[in-house]
């Protein structure tokens, strides 16, 4: 497995994968499938060739996207870690903590000893892995954007001083 982040040329890849989180998990994102449709080719090249707000990290294996996640930085120069998704087929595997060490390892670069993401409470398959991966629950909640009626509460890794 090889984790990197995306490149232009990974374009279509992001598209695909993106489309298949959505699909696959279309209340645990702040976006929805329909308004990722909206996206030109350009805006996802953008996003790719990390040029957007997010910086995307793709999961490979034997050349096929897996798995993926992004980060942000947020108005309070907090790294935020977002759009998480693994394919099915490979969760429970190594995949996702693969990802969010690569996030963990990002933010140290860059000089952040904090990482933060929201996660619904009720989705607790995700819940629990944040825990595992060293994240806790913060008396943070807000409306997902993508569907105003579920509730997101923030979460945090802090870095080992």
């Amino acid at each position: 497995m090889i984790i990197r982040y995306s490149t232009e040329e990974d374009w279509l890849t992001l598209k695909e994968i993106r489309m298949a989180s959505l699909l696959d998990a279309p209340t645990a994102f702040g976006v929805s499938h329909a308004s990722a449709l909206e996206n030109s080719d350009e805006d996802w090249r953008t996003r790719a060739g990390r040029r957007g707000k997010a910086e995307f990290l793709l999961a490979l294996v034997d050349g096929a996207a897996v798995g993926m996640v992004a980060h942000t930085l947020s108005g309070k120069a907090e790294l935020n870690l977002i759009a998480m998704w693994v394919r099915p087929e490979y969760r429970g595997a190594a995949v996702a903590s693969a990802l969010v060490d690569a996030v963990k390892a990002s933010a140290a670069a860059q000089g952040h000893t904090r990482v933060v993401l929201d996660v619904s409470p009720e989705n607790g398959r995700a819940a629990a892995f944040y825990r595992k991966q060293g994240f806790s629950f913060l008396p943070e909640w807000e409306p997902l954007a993508s569907h105003p009626h579920i509730q997101v509460q923030k979460m945090e890794w802090l870095a080992a001083c």
